[in-house]
This record gives C-alpha cells, structure tokens and sequence, in this order.
C-alpha cells in the first residue's frame, strides 16, 4: 500500500475527533464519484491498522438512465476490493435533490439496521461545506444553517452518520483518484444547472475563486467548523434554559417562566422558543413562528398570539406564557 499524505490525514482526523474506533462495523455509501471512490480507497487501506469490518452501499435512485449501469460498476468494485456490497433501488424514481437526499438516508439506515453496522460513512468534502453553507445563506437561515453539514449525525439510537472528509477539498479527492487510477463513474446530473447545488458548484464558486479569494472553499468550510462549536454550545445552553423555565399545568398544558426569559440574551429566547415550537408544531419553525412566541416574554398582560400551524395558541398570564 502507498500511503500518502492524505491517508495521513484521515487517520489523523479519525483518531482526534474520535469519529470512530477499533473494530467497528463501517457501511460505506459510494455512488461511485470521484469523492465516494477517494473515501472507500482511503478506509480499506487504513483498514488493517484499525480492524474495521467495512462494507459498501449504493443507492439507485433511479433517475437516470445509467443508474443500473452505475450500480453494476460500483457493485463490480465491491468485488474486486473483496467487500461486502449492498444495493438499494428506489421503487419510484426520485426527482428532485431534497427527497433523493431523504430517500438515500433512509436507504442507508435500513441497510445498517437490517446488517447491524453502526456507522454509515459519507464522502461529503471541505467543499460540499462551502457550497452547503452559501445554499443555506442564500435562501435564509440561522447560524444551525451556516454550521451546514457536521462530523457526525445520529440517525437512529444506534446508527452514526460520520463524514471524515470535510478538511478536505474536492480538488484533493480528484487527485487521489487519478494517483491510483480509481474508475469515476461521471455523474451527468453534476453538470444539469437546474439545481441550485450545480450551479453554486459551477458557476459561483469558480467566480469567487477567480475574483476573491483562490482559498474560498477551505475558507468557508473552516466558518462552517467554527460555527458548528458554537450552535453546540449555545443548543446545550437554551436546552437547560428551557428545561429552567418549563412547567406542565392541568391537562399538560405547557407553561413558560416570562420572568427568567427576560434575564437572558435574545439568542437564547430564540433558541428556547425554537425547541418549544419544534416539540409541539407539525414542521419546523420559522423565524416568523420564533418571532411571535418570543414576544411574549415582554409583551403585556392577556397578550395572545393567533393560531401556529396546527392550532397551537400561546397566551400571557402574569409572570407565564400558556401555549394550549
């Protein structure tokens, strides 16, 4: 085995941020791009050292036409590398990037339930951070949004989502590829600038390279990281607040403490509320949602808000806020 630079890295980055240990059981998404090809490469080579049982997922999404050639590629890999591989195929074809993304997780989490593997491993980049994190901002988002995608997930109570490839670049991956002359399987839906995804990857992050900063990949990625501690930080802290300020009154109706609200920074009221409407409302909150819960921690006597989605009421009575 050549080990690389790279390969460093990764081992390095698995030992400090503790992703995972020694003798776990790792099912591998790889759709057979250029990033997924680098991962897989990466953790069988690093396999010995560690003693990972590693197996390889592919999900067919079914929207192309060569999606089943695409599997029988990846699948044919699996084989050649002596891995264990597991194929999903969706029964309807999935169109569009946010219920492909839900049905590939879903996928995933089934496989590694029914095969008991208890991390699924993603090969997303430094550069699907940046990309994540100006998608996020453009359309509107909090810091939780800017975080974009972290080290790791739970999926369920016993399955981890971890990425060990968001130090590192998509033009790093390219280049480990060609070092070992691993089989990219090209994507045509990469190059379709319908998606926003595409063309913030093919168009605005080359400009902003070309007219700002050749680094803005790795730059935007690392404010991501930064970000990611922080909303940790302030999430633990809003949810010992909310657990400080909450009372059950009769029938369980939920009570609010105005007069501790009030001490604290508006960062932390919006973040109370924000838990408090994702527990009772059928989607999540938005700002406006956030907005007019919170008011009510200054707002007068009998002060009420009309109906949140699903018919929830927030009224003020004296020191408290009763949501009914």
């Amino acid at each position: 085995m050549i080990w690389t630079p790279l390969h460093a890295q990764i081992h390095r980055t698995i030992r400090t941020r503790n992703l995972f240990h020694r003798h776990q059981k790792l099912l591998v998404a790889v759709s057979g791009g250029q990033d997924s090809l680098c991962l897989i490469k990466l953790l069988l080579d690093l396999q010995p050292k560690w003693e990972w049982d590693v197996a390889i997922a592919h999900c067919d999404h079914c929207w192309r036409e060569d999606s089943q050639a695409n599997a029988r590629h990846v699948e044919n890999l699996a084989k050649s590398w002596e891995t264990p591989f597991y194929l999903e195929t969706a029964i309807n074809p999935v169109k569009n990037e946010a219920s492909a993304r839900n049905w590939r997780y879903q996928a995933l989490t089934k496989i590694a339930e029914v095969h008991n593997y208890q991390y699924i491993i993603t090969g997303h980049t430094a550069s699907d951070r940046a990309e994540t994190l100006l998608y996020n901002l453009m359309r509107g988002t909090g810091t939780d949004g800017l975080q974009a995608l972290t080290w790791q997930r739970p999926l369920t109570e016993n399955i981890i989502l971890v990425r060990p490839l968001l130090e590192v670049t998509r033009s790093q991956t390219q280049l480990f590829c060609q070092e070992f002359n691993l089989p990219i399987w090209e994507d045509s839906t990469n190059q379709n600038l319908q998606y926003a995804r595409n063309r913030i990857r093919q168009e605005l992050i080359p400009y902003l390279k070309a007219n700002f900063n050749p680094q803005v990949e790795s730059n935007l990625a690392q404010t991501a990281e930064l970000l990611q501690a922080e909303v940790e930080y302030l999430e633990q802290t809003a949810r010992q607040l909310r657990l400080e300020a909450s009372a059950k009154g009769e029938n369980d109706i939920l009570q609010l403490n105005r007069r501790l609200l009030k001490t604290v920074p508006l960062a932390l009221q919006r973040r109370v509320m924000r838990q408090v409407l994702q527990e009772i409302l059928p989607d999540a909150p938005n700002f406006e949602h956030i907005e007019k819960l919170r008011v009510l921690i200054t707002a007068p006597n009998r002060s009420r808000t009309d109906p949140f989605p699903g018919g929830a009421i927030a009224q003020v009575q004296g020191d408290w806020i009763f949501i009914t």
